[in-house]
């Protein structure tokens, strides 16, 4: 069963003295995202943006992922109505980066096409701001060697 998670995931790679990031056109809404998808069951945030990555992108499941401070809230009707009752009116979408060391991927048939490209050609074609807010921390965090979230989300998530 879909629990009321989101994550979203940007690869990147490291180019010269900067870096790349993935970003994906959607066949249904014709928008440009990140990788993108629910939690099962009692998947943890890890465990889903791995798995989505793999869905859509063909990323090796022992990737080296980047938990991101970025958190933001979506509808829940945007993800198929309200399946868990009308007191979960929001979710959370908590952010990733993998590390990936080829730019090449096998697109799902989610995608009609990705693409590679520095963060400001990125947020140009981003559609969603909770996109541009995760690709602009992951770059931060990248340019200025830092790690990622040491805090636990997971806590504050439940905590609310």
């Amino acid at each position: 069963m879909r629990a009321p998670l989101q994550v979203i995931v940007f690869p990147f790679i490291k180019e010269g003295a900067g870096y790349l990031y993935a970003i994906f056109k959607r066949k249904d809404m014709d928008i440009w995202q990140a990788i993108a998808g629910g939690a099962e069951d009692e998947e943890s945030p890890l465990e889903a943006a791995k798995r989505e990555a793999n869905e859509e992108a063909a990323i090796d499941y022992n990737s080296s992922f980047l938990r991101l401070s970025a958190l933001a809230t979506i509808p829940a009707v945007n993800i198929g109505g309200l399946k868990w009752g009308t007191e979960i009116v929001m979710i959370p979408e908590i952010a990733f980066g993998v590390e990936m060391l080829t730019k090449d991927f096998q697109i799902s048939h989610e995608h009609t096409e990705f693409g590679w490209f520095s963060c400001e050609e990125a947020m140009e074609k981003l559609r969603y701001d909770s996109n541009k807010s995760a690709l602009w921390e992951l770059d931060y965090r990248l340019k200025n060697g830092f790690a990622g979230v040491e805090n636990n989300i997971d806590e504050v998530i439940k905590s609310c």
